[in-house]
């Protein structure tokens, strides 16, 4: 198997997985925010820290499903131009949103890890009736960051790979054909939609 295959499958398995943590978050955030407002409003008790608990979860929620929308290639984009032209030219806007998108990561990466430091060396903690640290959210920032940037590296050279060999793009990959080739059954991979 080619390293770029392997890497990819590496990718793949690691954001599913951080996409499926991201989804437990939802989940305990929506019975968090529920039993808040039934609390609140039928007994007059709200939930103690359920809203600095639901906000470190955003973080989850969002950086664990930003790699695995990368690899389906499902991020808002306008596709009025990208639709009339050629194989190349796809090939080339991707290379671009590819290089953007590195920058505006790696930045993000950046002063995400500073502060991600800073938070875990004061101990950062919210403030109210429970006192939730907030540095475990940082550094949740960070890796979904960084695996986010090793997904667009790797879509960068794959990109670039199809402006040199011309060919079109194929991101219509559904779950099921991902999954399958995650569980290595190549006789599911291809199955059409």
């Amino acid at each position: 198997m080619k390293p770029m295959n392997l890497l990819a499958r590496g990718i793949e398995r690691l954001a599913l997985v951080v996409l499926l943590v991201g989804g437990a978050g939802m989940l305990a955030s929506t019975f968090l925010g529920t039993a808040d407002v039934v609390g609140t409003q039928m007994l007059g008790m709200p939930v103690a820290g359920a809203r600095e608990l639901t906000e470190s979860t955003m973080v989850l929620i969002v950086f664990g499903a930003l790699t695995y929308a990368q690899i389906k290639r499902s991020h808002i984009r306008v596709e009025i131009v990208y639709l009339a032209v050629g194989a190349r030219a796809k090939a080339a806007m991707d290379v671009l949103a590819s290089i953007c998108a590195l920058i505006f990561f790696g930045l993000l990466l950046w002063q995400g890890y500073d502060e991600a430091v800073f938070s875990t060396r004061i101990g950062e903690a919210t403030v109210g009736i429970i006192r939730f640290p907030l540095y475990p959210a940082r550094w949740i920032l960070v890796a979904g960051t960084a695996l986010m940037l090793l997904r667009l590296a790797l879509d960068l050279v794959l990109d670039i790979d199809r402006f040199i060999k011309g060919v079109e793009p194929d991101f219509k990959r559904t779950e099921e054909q991902i999954l399958a080739d995650l569980a290595n059954k190549p006789e599911l991979v291809g199955k059409p939609e």
